[in-house]
C-alpha cells in the first residue's frame, strides 16, 4: 500500500514537472523591485554639484568666489591641436565647425548657442571662458565639467582663441 502511494506520488510529481515546463512563460507574476521604482535621470540632466572645500582628482580649476582663473596652458601647437579635436568631440554638434552656433542640433533649440567667434565671447577672458565651459550657462549650454578635465578645457579655450582669426 505505501509503495502505491509512493509510486502515485513519484507519477504526479513527473507529470506536475512536465506541466510547470510547458507553463512556465504563461503564468508570469511580476514582482515589483526597487530598480523599477527609484527616479532616473539622463546623462547630464541634472549634473551633481561639486561637493564642498573638494578639489578635483587633476587638481583645484577655480576657487569659488576669487573670479576668473587665469590660463595655465601656453597655447601652443599641442595644445590647439588638443583643444580642436576636443571641440570636435563635445562642441561641434551645437556650435559648428567654425564656431558660428550653427551645429547640425543648433535648429532644434530655442536658445541658439553662441557664436564663438563673435566680440562677446573673444573679449572675454580665458578663464570667463573656461568657467563657462565647466558650469554651463543655465537653460543653454550644460556644464561639461564631469566630460572635460582641466586641461582639457584649457586647451579648448586656447582653441577657442584661433576661431576668431
Amino acid at each position: 500500500m505505501i509503495k502505491r502511494l509512493l509510486l502515485l506520488l513519484g507519477a504526479a510529481a513527473v507529470i506536475g514537472g512536465i506541466l510547470m515546463i510547458f507553463s512556465y512563460k504563461v503564468i508570469n507574476i511580476q514582482w515589483v523591485t526597487f530598480m523599477q521604482i527609484q527616479p532616473s535621470f539622463k546623462p547630464m540632466e541634472h549634473p551633481l554639484p561639486v561637493p564642498p572645500n573638494s578639489i578635483p582628482v587633476e587638481g583645484a580649476a577655480y576657487i569659488t568666489g576669487m573670479g576668473a582663473p587665469v590660463n595655465p596652458v601656453p597655447p601652443d601647437a599641442v595644445s590647439v591641436a588638443r583643444g580642436e579635436a576636443l571641440y570636435k568631440v563635445n562642441c561641434l554638434i551645437c556650435h559648428g565647425p567654425a564656431g558660428l552656433g550653427n551645429g547640425k542640433v543648433a535648429s532644434f533649440f530655442t536658445n541658439k548657442p553662441a557664436n564663438l567667434t563673435s566680440p562677446a565671447v573673444q573679449n572675454r577672458s580665458d578663464g570667463a571662458i573656461f568657467l563657462v565651459i565647466s558650469t554651463g550657462v543655465a537653460g543653454r549650454m550644460p556644464a561639461l565639467n564631469e566630460n572635460l578635465m582641466v586641461r582639457d578645457r584649457w586647451d579648448v579655450v586656447n582653441y577657442l582663441r584661433t576661431l576668431k582669426k
